[in-house]
């Protein structure tokens, strides 16, 4: 079911630096307003209401001198080797999620609104293309915002040279690849589009380039 006439949302989804936000910002250059749910999480993690959640769960050492979240010592916290790892992440996506979801669902609603200014308050079939860019979109069940989907693909070996880059000790990468593994479902292939974003600096713009012309054709 589409959100509304007035945009296509295109959620994208991949392993953990196949290069998801790679293709997103690719999509922003050719005009598609891009929900960063990251960035909005951080924003979640700010909000009094939730730091105390965060500190009555995990502990007063996960804020600083500020009673700001100390989010290197909140990911120590929540991904691990054991049970109670993959519990307190469960108990971190339960207080954050939500409220993401939330602010996502009121961007959609801004840019509806503004969409409708745009075209003197008439409905018309003027469609903006709107990113959701979402770490755990199909774990979460976000596919169910979206229009199309595009599955970011990436050669393994260049994968993994990305995930070092990032210098998370081998016990935090390994909970992180398999938190994103539980849960994952296949997206539904006929509303999804593969985009390899192997690393190729000429290859990807292509790439989003045919993808973008899809997008256009509807």
């Amino acid at each position: 079911m589409r959100y509304n006439s007035l945009m296509i949302i295109v959620g994208i989804v991949g392993r953990i630096a196949a290069g998801k936000s790679t293709v997103a910002r690719a999509l922003a250059s050719r005009g598609a307003e891009v929900i960063d749910a990251d960035r909005l999480a951080h924003e979640v993690l700010a909000e009094p209401d939730v730091v105390r959640a965060v500190v009555d769960r995990f502990g007063g050492e996960v804020v600083d001198g500020e009673g700001k979240v100390r989010r290197p010592v909140l990911a120590q916290a929540v991904f691990g080797p054991t049970g109670e790892h993959d519990k307190a992440l469960a108990d971190l996506e339960a207080i954050v999620h939500p409220r993401v979801r939330r602010r996502v669902q009121q961007q959609l609603a801004e840019i509806t609104r503004a969409q409708l200014a745009d075209l003197g308050g008439v409905p018309q079939e003027a469609e903006k293309v709107v990113v959701l860019d979402v770490p755990l979109l199909m774990q979460a069940g976000w596919d169910d915002l979206c229009d199309r989907l595009v599955l970011v693909e990436c050669e393994e070996g260049e994968r993994q040279r990305r995930l070092d880059a990032r210098g998370w000790p081998p016990a935090q990468r390994e909970a992180r690849e398999r938190a994103w593994g539980r849960g994952y479902r296949v997206p539904a292939p006929e509303k999804t589009v593969v985009v390899d974003a192997a690393g190729n600096p000429a290859y990807t713009p292509a790439e989003v380039g045919r993808l973008w012309d899809s997008l256009a054709r509807g």
